[in-house]
């Protein structure tokens, strides 16, 4: 049976759906199978935004309208039969689930004491433990506490179990004051959680349909930028000009040609704020001279057009509330690190009396890894900062905690990219290679590294300001960590110069690669995947150790199968010999590790095969690091595996040097960035500081 997590508030904007997402993440880490379910939603015609948020996590695999009860509608129509309803559908939920996180109504259509007492009706025939939200803005602590006191004996009196209590929405200098009061006042684990501004701040889009407004020039794709201040331009341009401020919309007439094209210059001109776009009331369009200057001006920004008057605008806008939703990364980055900062996961989970199954999942993978790179932060440098992918990873990495970053490319471009696609890189820092400081020491440094070639300084200087070049030499010289490149790169234009700056692991003759294969229920280490195209006997043991070390570092007990058409003394022929060979030296180089070889893959990884084959081997049927005879197997095993059995492939990543230095496939994903940044760092965990 699943164990169920019921959240709720006495009223509305307690900004229950953060802690509802934070629940859900932090389960998708815990256990195998999370569900999610809203036992009222708004309504039949528009879908709940709060169960599309949560649906749009990886950890949850449901439809829409397997995880709705009923209706408001249907609750007052009749709550008895509504209640029923809600019993039985959440059922068939909690089936396919480990745990389930169910999300209370939201105070919008039948508000009044009587709504808290049907959630706590709810919860109690659900069997769910409560976790209670209460909305802490505008509040004293000891008025917080009050509240939930309150609101907690209500709970009781209609037999729901209220296990943690967080007060969210919070000014920020008052935290700890609320959560001591919390504590005090219930007897119940309680935290506290700060206000912050973007989480209900709406976005362009947003107000754009609620002043019923068209879209007449820029960027569709920036309506979905948040918008942060409302700024109502009726006057001179130059007495705006002192009022903009980033992120912020302007409303002005559509006849103000002077103030269009003055804010169009101000939002394109160094030291002026980034505007998230223009309303243009009225009713009026700008003239067709001026819309060929805007035109030409070449701006992204959204520029809308509404028939509203400026009172009319004005009040529609400041009526518009942002909320948490799926389509904006930025706000459930945000929302996921305040949970992370201000809610002890542990001690929550511990109340929920949520246990860690044995199975490991690639989520749950996933997870762990962001929470090795968190705890001891690691410097990395991601080379292209001219890929939109990179500058979204970029945001959710420095969102998260998960690493200090540097990214290379102008810093101009970089940053007014990222504020047009609504991230937050203030954090990051941005190095031009191709000026500066910098560049001259790594030509300087890369020269002598290289004078055995003959390398001069000219040369040495045109080299290192490729941002593969320089990346890898701060690396090298201790200004990063380790570097995550290749989403706009090839291969070799990744690695070619770590081999030449970094070099090898003292003992490891050869760089290969391995990916981790996350399937349903563990994580498998595939190598050489990636990089040796035709190993030797020699490269083969050095993959092996590689990849045992490798395993190691990810929390895998490494018990190589070194693969063959073979399996131990069955078969002959070169490529068997040098398997065998291969096999051999790794036992002769690290007695301690666990190898077998030669061995067929279905010996390595099925018992049953393995008691017939090789019945005696500590490894056969239990193996967990595979390595292949060579790159063409390799690299289609992974991916036949990949698609054929639904696994995650994270990778590759290289082993073998002396620093980390991880290439990323061009077609990666933004998740996909962000997992090898996460490798990379406890890559970098692992160095020896010396």
């Amino acid at each position: 049976m699943a164990r169920s997590i019921y959240v709720t508030s006495p009223e509305g904007d307690s900004g229950k759906s953060m802690v509802a997402l934070g629940l859900v993440d932090l389960l998708a880490r815990t256990v195998q199978r999370v569900g999610v379910f809203r036992p009222v939603a708004r309504s039949t015609d528009v879908r709940d935004y709060v169960l599309e948020l949560l649906l749009h996590h990886d950890g949850v695999d449901l439809t829409y309208d397997e995880c709705v009860g009923v209706t408001y509608e249907q609750v007052l129509d009749d709550p008895e039969a509504a209640l029923a309803q809600i019993v039985s559908r959440y059922h068939d939920v909690e089936r396919r689930c480990d745990a389930v996180v169910v999300v209370g109504t939201d105070y919008t259509d039948v508000a009044g004491p009587t709504e808290l007492a049907y959630n706590a009706r709810i919860a109690a025939n659900l069997g769910a433990p409560v976790v209670l939200v209460i909305n802490g803005s505008h509040r004293k602590p000891a008025v917080v506490a009050q509240v939930a006191d309150v609101v907690v004996t209500e709970m009781h009196a209609n037999h729901a179990q209220v296990v943690s209590v967080v007060a969210n929405r919070c000014a920020p200098g008052s935290v700890s004051g609320v959560r001591d009061a919390l504590r005090d006042g219930t007897g119940l684990p309680a935290w506290a959680v700060p206000e912050n501004p973007l989480l209900t701040a709406p976005t362009v889009r947003q107000l754009s349909e609620a002043v019923r407004g068209t879209l007449i020039a820029g960027d569709e794709d920036l309506l979905s930028r948040e918008v942060l201040d409302v700024i109502v331009g009726a006057m001179s341009v130059e007495h705006l000009l002192g009022k903009l401020t980033d992120g912020s919309v302007v409303i002005t007439p559509g006849d103000r040609s002077d103030v269009l094209l003055g804010l169009l210059m101000a939002h394109q001109a160094d030291g002026f704020p980034s505007l998230a776009g223009i309303i243009l009331n009225g009713g009026f369009r700008p003239a067709p001279l001026i819309t060929r200057l805007v035109t030409g001006l070449g701006s992204r920004l959204p520029i809308l057009s509404t028939e509203l008057g400026t009172f009319r605008s004005a009040s529609a806008v400041g009526d518009t509330h942002g909320r948490l939703t799926a389509d904006s990364q930025r706000k459930v980055d945000t929302a996921l690190s305040l949970f992370e900062q201000h809610v002890d996961g542990t001690a929550l989970l511990a109340a929920l009396d949520v246990e860690r199954p044995e199975v490991v999942t690639p989520l749950m993978f996933e997870f762990a890894l962001l929470d090795r790179a968190r705890s001891d932060r690691q410097h990395i440098v991601l080379p292209e900062g001219s890929d939109d992918r990179i500058l979204r990873a970029a945001s959710t990495l420095l969102q998260r905690g998960v690493a200090d970053l540097t990214i290379l490319g102008d810093e101009q471009a970089i940053r007014a990219r990222a504020t047009e696609l609504g991230l937050d890189l203030d954090a990051a820092a941005i190095i031009d290679p191709h000026d500066g400081e910098l560049l001259e020491r790594f030509a300087v440094e890369y020269t002598e590294m290289r004078k055995h070639k003959g390398m001069t300084v000219d040369r040495a200087r045109e080299i290192v300001s490729s941002v593969s070049y320089f990346g890898t030499m701060m690396v090298q010289l201790g200004l990063a960590d380790g570097m995550v490149s290749g989403a706009a790169h090839t291969t070799a234009h990744t690695i070619k110069p770590s081999f030449e700056i970094i070099k090898t692991t003292p003992g490891v003759g050869s760089v290969s690669s391995a990916f981790l294969m996350c399937l349903e229920d563990r994580v498998l280490v595939y190598a050489d995947c990636a990089v040796i195209p035709d190993p030797t006997a020699e490269q083969l043991a050095d993959i092996a150790i590689s990849s045992a070390g490798t395993a190691q570092q990810f929390g895998i007990e490494p018990r190589i199968a070194m693969l063959s058409y073979s399996t131990g003394e069955s078969g002959s022929g070169a490529d068997v010999e040098k398997v065998r060979t291969a096999t051999a030296l790794v036992r002769e180089r690290r007695p301690d590790l666990s190898v077998e070889g030669p061995i067929q893959y279905d010996a390595a990884v099925d018992a049953s095969v393995a008691k017939t084959k090789m019945p005696d081997s500590a490894v056969a049927g239990r193996a967990t690091v595979f390595v292949f005879p060579d790159l063409n197997t390799g690299n289609n095993t992974y991916k036949a595996v990949q698609r054929s059995a639904g696994a995650v492939a994270i990778g590759p990543v290289l082993q073998g040097l002396r620093k980390p230095v991880n290439d990323l496939s061009r077609g990666a994903l933004v998740q996909d960035i962000v997992n090898t940044v996460a490798i990379t760092a406890i890559q970098a965990q692992a160095e020896d500081p010396s």
